[in-house]
């Protein structure tokens, strides 16, 4: 444990400061510094044993950050600078916003694909293939590994999960070793494309990277998944797996959401690029797309329902987003930006990427992000903008997406799949395979290094 609250403090914070350095304090040796590192440690401590504890993860950390800058706020008051604090959390939540948008528009997507029974048709489906084992264990591999770039990685852990228990039966060792599969492919995938990743998105959205360079990461994040998984193949029996689920018919509209939510994310990346606007507008622009379709499905659906719940309802659907991690993602951003503003960007910049150098503090991001979550490492990354070429950045894009695997609690898709397996996938399972994993993690980045190493001269 003091292991890792060590290694939380070096966490490199955000910082988001006025436009006039002279109107920000150090805080750094300051006791509200230190209770702000106590408080950030705690709430930290409440999110990795949510598992145990069932204490929702967004609770403890929207408390933390509204401590965190009220102390921050009483401090620069007492200093007469009651407007520099404002002008930083301004910056703070501007930030937030526009990756909030985002992911409610893609929430919003997924939720109405799930309720059209796009997911479970593609279930059964696979389940009704008559495969073997090792075949289910490589087509679920790979589906993850292509779906996450497109939906994220946590709901297509969830579809191939559904898949592998439903075929898995009481073969406990082939759901173990399909679901540490699953993790590692889905976080894999999701690390070469903006809308794979939260790391990635934030990359993105940033402007570091462009959306068609985020595509050199291809390679390495195959890689990242093919190694650890052709040996665990040898260890999936290869039998035939029998399992059969009645037929699925999606509802009406259910193909034509699937094709607005291509289109929704063509309309993101366009904004981006070529008007220059926040993807986030393009994702709002995306959503009345939805929400127009699904009026037209509500009105055809009308005759045929029992009452008004059961007709399609786009605000439903945006109810039924992930709350709990929209909002963690505040807390954490607000947070981690407070404890960055107070003055310990300078501290851990020092300490990572000048003592270290860029690479090894990029592989230490990694290795980071499967202890604590890769979102805070990486916001922290992103705010302090380390100066770095493409090719840095870019592994540092990598490490943080594929890290995550190391550990089954790493990464939301592990942490799901956890619950959703009912104690046949565990951490401990997961763990044995950690040496495995880690052999990919060293490999992508290695690939990286080799493949792309005349991104590594240029600047960004």
């Amino acid at each position: 444990m003091n292991k890792l609250l060590f290694l939380l403090t070096l966490l490199p914070m955000a910082v988001f400061a006025s436009g006039d350095p002279a109107q920000t304090l150090d805080l750094t040796d300051h006791w509200v510094g230190y209770t702000a590192l106590v408080l950030f440690v705690v709430a930290y401590i409440f999110v990795m044993v949510e598992e145990f504890t069932h204490f929702r993860k967004s609770k403890p950390v929207i408390l933390v950050a509204g401590l965190i800058w009220g102390l921050i706020g009483w401090v620069y008051a007492q200093h007469g600078l009651p407007h520099a604090a404002e002008i930083a959390i301004r910056h703070n939540i501007l930030e937030y916003a526009e990756l909030f948008l985002f992911l409610l528009v893609a929430m919003t997507y997924i939720e109405a694909l799930r309720e059209r029974l796009v997911f479970e048709r593609l279930k059964v489906w696979l389940v009704n293939k008559g495969l073997t084992f090792r075949q289910l264990f490589w087509l679920t591999g790979f589906l993850a590994f292509f779906i996450s770039p497109i939906a994220d990685n946590l709901t297509t852990a969830l579809i191939m999960g559904a898949v592998v228990m439903a075929v898995g039966g009481s073969n406990v060792r082939f759901i173990s070793i399909a679901f540490v599969n699953i993790v590692v492919a889905a976080n894999a995938g999701g690390a070469f494309s903006p809308f794979g990743d939260i790391t990635t998105l934030m990359v993105w959205q940033k402007g570091i990277v462009d959306f068609a360079q985020f595509f050199s990461l291809f390679t390495p994040s195959l890689i990242n998944f093919l190694v650890p998984a052709a040996i665990m193949h040898f260890a999936i029996p290869n039998e035939i797996a029998e399992s059969h689920e009645d037929n699925i018919v999606i509802k009406e509209g259910g193909i034509l959401i699937a094709v607005l939510f291509i289109l929704t994310i063509a309309t993101a990346v366009s904004f981006h690029n070529f008007l220059h606007l926040p993807p986030a507008m393009g994702m709002m622009t995306g959503l009345s797309y939805l929400m127009i379709v699904g009026y037209v499905i509500r009105k055809r659906e009308k005759e045929n329902c029992i009452n008004d719940e059961e007709c399609f309802d786009i605000f439903n659907k945006v109810a039924n987003a992930e709350w709990d991690t929209l909002l963690f993602f505040f807390g954490v951003i607000v947070s981690v930006g407070g404890l960055g503003f107070m003055g310990y960007l300078a501290l851990t910049s020092e300490a990572m990427y000048v003592t270290l150098g860029a690479t090894y503090a990029n592989i230490l991001v990694g290795v980071l992000s499967a202890i604590v979550d890769n979102i805070p490492v990486m916001f922290a990354v992103l705010t302090m903008n380390p100066d770095m070429s493409l090719g840095q950045w870019l592994l540092v894009t990598l490490t943080a997406g594929v890290g995550g695997s190391l550990l089954s609690v790493g990464s939301a898709a592990g942490v799901a799949l956890m619950g959703q397996s009912k104690g046949l996938y565990t951490f401990v399972s997961h763990l044995k395979w950690m040496p495995v994993i880690s052999l990919g993690y060293a490999a992508s980045i290695v690939v990286h290094l080799w493949l792309n190493s005349s991104l590594f001269d240029v600047p960004v």
